[in-house]
């Protein structure tokens, strides 16, 4: 894939997973108070192409350049996990196949892509991130970057896919996207329930760093419940949609699931590398009127 092909494919990722109307979220109809739909849209448009070259830059330098570009434009953080998770899988080889090549890739990260990558992770000042007892972003690594997610995989979703090979979206994510397609027949209807399945079954670090892990376990105990409902099938599912998007968005309760949000979207990206999703889409955003929150 050229690298064109390469920053097509992410920005489509990148915008479709944050205009779907997933609970919680920033979407199409939902802003939030210190980030717009706006905001994460210019983000894609400047993550994109700087990823895109991961593979000559290196993936530390990528996700420095990505942040300090969102940085400056956007001027808070949108999408740093996205970012992470998205740099590795950008650096495969055009004609290898995402897995083999991921695994290749993972494996040459080095201290100097650990010493960018936690500089762009100081530069985009998550919230909720703290201290960390060793390699603490704030200071400089003395491990690769591969080394550095390992020792975050246990309170990070996106640090564990570094360390697992991304083996949760590789044997998880992308089946539970194409049966979400083939299950509602519109790309937004599988993106949400993507959403729900990753939620239920990896509660959300970002809930868990910012409001703490019983927290966390609620919201995945709710998403289960969304799709045990029969969203979007039946209307009881419909109502536990709302109620637990009505629950994660309480003012001050900051429930904003979204390292969810960027595994959707990695999941968006290896969904067009590896040709479950192609453009132009053949599935339709969404068909007809619905009860949607």
């Amino acid at each position: 894939m050229s690298i064109e092909g390469k920053t097509t494919h992410l920005t489509a990722a990148c915008q479709w997973e944050c205009i779907a109307r997933k609970p919680g979220n920033v979407s199409r109809t939902h802003d939030f108070q210190d980030a717009t739909l706006g905001d994460f849209l210019l983000s894609a448009s400047l993550v994109a192409p700087l990823l895109a070259g991961a593979e000559t830059s290196g993936v530390g330098a990528a996700i420095h350049a990505a942040c300090r570009a969102v940085r400056t434009h956007v001027g808070t953080n949108t999408n740093l996990g996205l970012i992470l998770a998205l740099a590795p899988l950008a650096a495969v080889p055009d004609g290898v196949p995402l897995r083999e090549g991921l695994d290749r890739v993972l494996a040459r990260l080095d201290h100097d892509d650990a010493k960018w990558a936690f500089q762009g992770i100081a530069l985009a000042n998550p919230g909720g991130l703290g201290a960390a007892s060793s390699q603490d972003v704030h200071a400089p690594p003395s491990v690769s970057l591969l080394e550095g997610m390992r020792l975050a995989a246990d309170r990070d979703s996106i640090a564990r896919q570094y360390s697992t090979g991304f083996a949760d979206l590789f044997d998880l994510a992308l089946p539970t996207l194409g049966g979400g397609l083939q299950e509602t027949g519109t790309l937004e209807g599988a993106i949400v329930l993507l959403h729900l399945h990753l939620m239920h079954l990896l509660p959300d670090t970002h809930i868990a760093r910012r409001a703490g892990h019983a927290e966390a376990a609620t919201a995945s105990e709710m998403a289960g419940r969304v799709a045990r409902a029969g969203w979007p099938r039946r209307s009881e599912g419909w109502r536990a949609l709302k109620e637990l998007d009505t629950w994660l968005r309480e003012p001050g309760a900051k429930r904003n699931p979204g390292t969810t949000a960027d595994l959707v979207g990695a999941t968006l990206y290896m969904a067009l590398a590896e040709g479950m999703l192609e453009l132009p889409c053949r599935f339709p955003w969404w068909i007809g009127t619905s009860p949607w929150a």
